[in-house]
């Protein structure tokens, strides 16, 4: 298979949206979790108001993503996506000093306008190398995931030392940064053609029932999904009485798994089809949702969530790989009728799971839901043959050494790219590369375990105080720690050994390629 090379900086234009797209979802994520509570404890909000805010949000989010899609398709999508960054970054900042209900709701307003604008036009921006890199939603999902377990982390070590302000601000700082990462990125070489008659808005409907299929599908994998994790965050609280932070921490794993399989799941797909991995990654999420309710307890729930999530990871980018290929130069406007298909199976699936939780046992509860999910092994392939997509979408092409300068040959037809049957993971990639993304994770490391010194949570601080061999041996602190606290300190342990491990790997590929380049 051949594939034109159209787009010189369309690699960095991806580097940079995947940087954005991982500074904002940490902070929605962390946003969307932390709301509830913080209007409750800081507002003195009751239930119905609390229930107001949170839908409000939603259901401008709604509304406005179909037309996000025409300004994305339509205007410059690094402008766009940088505006919805730096709004949903000012609705932050105005959480923070909101003093009562009236300027949460306004917040709320602009937190759903700047949403719809940043991940419609963010979408988009990665789908234009698709045809050249069928990696490129896997890849999407990992930063926005890995985005989201980092602002966890982060989030709930300071919670106790700089309270829900801080929190706000923080996750409005990294919304400003992923706004001035989009501005800087480069813009594309080649124009997309401008849309057929009929008016801008007009192709909506027609690009609407071309969809129809895939979007019914996302509808049903996001009710369940959001029904799933409803269900537990209810069970967690009520059937074993943990805080939030304990909470957060029992989805702390899944969020992890979540960010580092999307890209070799990938290699499923392209090795077994889309609609075969679909298809068994729904049954087993459909098998994990039905054993949480013989889950003895938060240990069991937090393995069978990194299983869900491991389907999870498989599904979605598949889903966000076809709408981009059915909507062609349509991207804006079908990444906008994608999200809106989502947020309105969030939203069932959120609704139901707690209704089904305050009329009907933990047990039909999970029933339920796994034959929800259990609907997605028929829909989403049905809906793959009805587009009819390719069912095998090409192996990615691996990173080249080193930068491929252009070549202008105006008489000859435009330059093709052989694209290897199939590359291992990993030896592809070129030794500078290993060294940067490894940096990038160890300064991540970094911030998070100076986070966690903060709160005197910190096992490498430990480790400097001259408990070294106590927290070797025995793994946890010189200190009596339980409950979050005894989580949180556990947590920052095993992260240590994840990157030195991931050193070590690093590290024997560095030294591989070394050789081969001698």
């Amino acid at each position: 298979m051949v594939i034109p090379q159209t787009d010189a900086r369309a690699p960095q234009r991806e580097a940079r949206t995947l940087l954005a797209a991982a500074l904002t979802n940490g902070p929605a994520e962390l946003v969307d979790f932390l709301l509830p509570l913080w209007a409750g404890i800081a507002l003195g909000a009751g239930p119905t108001e609390i229930g107001v805010l949170v839908a409000l949000e939603v259901a401008v989010s709604v509304v406005v993503r179909p037309l996000a899609g025409v300004l994305t398709d339509t205007r410059d999508r690094r402008r766009v996506a940088a505006f919805g960054a730096a709004a949903y970054g000012v609705a932050c900042a105005g959480y923070a000093f909101a003093g009562s209900l009236g300027p949460a709701y306004g917040a709320a307003v602009l937190s759903g306008v700047g949403g719809a604008l940043l991940w419609v036009a963010v979408r988009a921006i990665v789908g234009e190398r698709l045809a050249a890199d069928s990696g490129v939603y896997p890849r999407l999902m990992a930063a926005r995931e890995n985005g989201s377990w980092i602002a966890f982390v982060a989030g709930m070590s300071l919670m106790g030392v700089i309270d829900f302000t801080g929190v706000f601000l923080g996750c409005a700082v990294a919304c400003l940064l992923a706004a001035g990462a989009l501005l800087a990125s480069p813009d594309r070489d080649v124009r997309p053609p401008a849309p057929g008659g009929g008016g801008d808005a007009a192709g909506l409907g027609g690009l609407g029932r071309r969809l129809r299929p895939m979007l019914l599908a996302v509808a049903f994998t996001m009710t369940a999904e959001a029904a799933v994790g409803m269900l537990l965050l209810l069970h967690l609280q009520n059937g074993f009485d943990l805080d939030v932070v304990e909470v957060a921490l029992v989805f702390l794993p899944g969020a992890i798994v979540s960010g580092l399989l999307p890209g070799r799941l990938h290699a499923f797909v392209v090795r077994f089809g889309r609609a075969r991995v679909v298809a068994v990654a729904s049954v087993a999420s459909a098998g994990f949702a039905l054993s949480l309710s013989w889950a003895p307890g938060p240990h069991a729930i937090a393995a069978l969530w990194i299983l869900s999530g491991v389907a999870w990871a498989a599904v979605l980018p598949v889903q966000e790989a076809v709408i981009a290929e059915v909507a062609g130069e349509h991207t804006g406007r079908g990444m906008g009728l994608y999200e809106a298909a989502a947020l309105v199976g969030s939203a069932i699936g959120a609704l139901a799971a707690g209704v089904l939780y305050d009329t009907r046992s933990w047990t039909v509860a999970c029933v339920v839901a796994s034959g929800v999910i259990l609907a997605g092994a028929l829909i989403t392939p049905g809906a793959l043959r009805a587009l009819r997509v390719t069912n095998f979408p090409p192996p990615p092409p691996p990173a080249p050494s080193e930068p491929v300068p252009a070549v202008v040959a105006p008489p000859q037809p435009p330059a093709e790219v052989a694209v290897p049957a199939e590359a291992p993971a990993g030896e592809g990639t070129p030794p500078r590369r290993h060294l940067t993304e490894l940096g990038g994770h160890a300064l991540l490391f970094a911030l998070a375990q100076g986070a966690l010194a903060i709160a005197d949570l910190c096992w490498i601080a430990d480790l400097a105080a001259g408990d070294a061999i106590w927290t070797l041996l025995n793994g946890s602190a010189p200190r009596e720690l339980s409950g979050a606290e005894g989580l949180l300190y556990g947590t920052g342990r095993v992260w240590t050994f994840v990157l030195l491990g991931e050193a070590v790997v690093r590290g024997i590929r560095v030294v591989r390629a070394a050789r081969r380049g001698r």
